[in-house]
């Protein structure tokens, strides 16, 4: 409490992100900061079906009764505003146990599972985002030079001011840069431990809007902002290590990739149909993750493949952080908690079961013979694979399975019939910070 007083934080704010994707929060005056790890903020179990038009979808075991706490550890918060801290909460019963819906305690679960096998888990991610007018149309709409030097000196004053809060926050980045489409930034994360990658991914949300705030922009983490317009994707990465060293580099497979790693890229392929839900499940997702975006709009992997939804990157001098592999088609519409639950859960799953590491896919897989059809990625078909599968109620839980089925379902029933255009303006805002 006496460091963030010196920092001049007035308000402590403790979030969870819910099944939806969408970060909720809890604001405490300071001196209440220790409530918020003892006894937590009191929040409805209907916080874990809210959807992203503020719709709420009731389930069989989600009601209008109970009472559930958002509890952070204070050592947590990190500042990310003027007098604001931010904490990631725990949604957990009134005793303090987690709640079934709990994300964050799944992912740290999953992290365990691992660590009980012998396994180091890394996971890096990179968020793109596309910036808008305070207005939600374009932020500009002069030509783009995509990763252009112009394009992002003219944002120059904003970047300074997302690098030094995000130092401030004590936020690891690694690389920001303008990307493809219109007005669309990337930033990139330094790989860490499963539960702080996700936590990561959120802090660099609310510091990007922050930012972003002060130079007259807002920050849409849409899959697609615009009709037509270039997706936005939320990349995970991840790299495995047991005690003889790295799964993906030192042996005498494809790329130096060992049994075990080779299992565990398969395993992430193998579930790749069943938890797409997941990873692009919402209502923007489809108009993303099609072949030619480099989305990873098929189910494969390659080397430096960005048409594949497994991109593997070698141990090189060009790979600091060693030999990992890239999930590409995961956007920012899935709660980042679930994403990196199933993406290393899959991959644990690949190595129990010793799965054989498919044939590589090295070029476009348009263009290959060998390559596997596209996925399908329309909204009813990647629910419908969700709610019946069981790889997913095994690694995510039945509980966890059935909330995200039901938001995303009344994501179908409101917008399923739109036109894009009319979907991209609704949505445009509903994974911001």
């Amino acid at each position: 409490m006496d460091e963030l007083r010196a920092k001049g934080v007035e308000l402590v704010a403790g979030s969870v992100t819910d099944p939806a994707g969408v970060t909720r929060a809890k604001y405490v005056p300071l001196r209440r900061l220790g409530d918020f790890q003892r006894s937590g903020m009191g929040v409805s179990p209907s916080w874990s079906v809210f959807c992203v038009d503020s719709g709420i979808a009731f389930t069989p075991t989600i009601g209008v009764a109970g009472d559930l706490r958002i509890r952070i550890d204070p050592t947590t918060a990190r500042v990310v505003d003027d007098g604001i801290a931010w904490a990631p909460g725990n949604l957990t019963d009134q005793a303090g146990d987690p709640a079934p819906l709990c994300v964050r305690s799944l992912l740290a679960r999953t992290e365990r599972a691992a660590a009980d096998r012998g396994l180091t888990a890394l996971v890096g991610a990179e968020l793109e985002c596309t910036m808008i007018a305070p207005d939600g149309g374009p932020a500009s709409t002069g030509p783009w030079s995509p990763y252009g030097i112009r394009t992002s000196l003219e944002h120059s004053a904003f970047l300074v001011d997302l690098a030094t809060t995000a130092d401030r926050a004590g936020l690891s980045i690694e690389q920001i840069h303008t990307e493809y489409g219109h007005d669309q930034l990337e930033v990139s994360l330094a790989p860490t431990t499963a539960v702080a990658a996700a936590d990561a991914v959120i802090l660099t949300r609310i510091v990007l809007g922050r930012a972003a705030a002060r130079h007259g922009l807002r920050i849409s983490f849409a899959p697609v902002a615009f009709e037509g317009a270039a997706g936005n994707g939320a990349h995970l990465h991840l790299s495995l290590a047991d005690a003889d060293g790295p799964l993906f580099s030192g042996g005498d497979g494809p790329y130096g990739i060992r049994p075990a790693g080779g299992s565990a890229i398969a395993g992430v392929v193998d579930a790749l149909p069943d938890l797409l839900g997941v990873y692009a499940g919402s209502a923007l997702s489809a108009l993303r993750l099609k072949p030619g975006n480099w989305a990873g709009a098929v189910a494969c992997w390659g080397l430096e493949n960005r048409e594949a939804a497994v991109r593997f990157i070698a141990a090189t001098p060009g790979s600091p952080h060693g030999a990992n592999a890239e999930l590409k088609l995961v956007d920012p519409s899935a709660n980042p908690y679930l994403a990196a639950a199933a993406f290393l859960g899959s991959a644990l799953r690949g190595v129990d079961r010793k799965m054989d590491l498919p044939a590589e896919i090295p070029e476009n897989p348009a263009q290959s013979a060998s390559a596997p059809a596209p996925l399908a990625t329309d909204q009813l078909s990647v629910v419908d694979a969700l709610e019946r599968s069981d790889v997913a109620a095994e690694l995510l839980t039945p509980e966890m399975i059935e909330a995200v089925v039901a938001v995303r379902r009344h994501e179908l029933a409101t917008y399923g019939g739109r036109p894009a255009a009319e979907t991209t303006q609704a949505l445009r805002l509903a994974w911001s910070c």
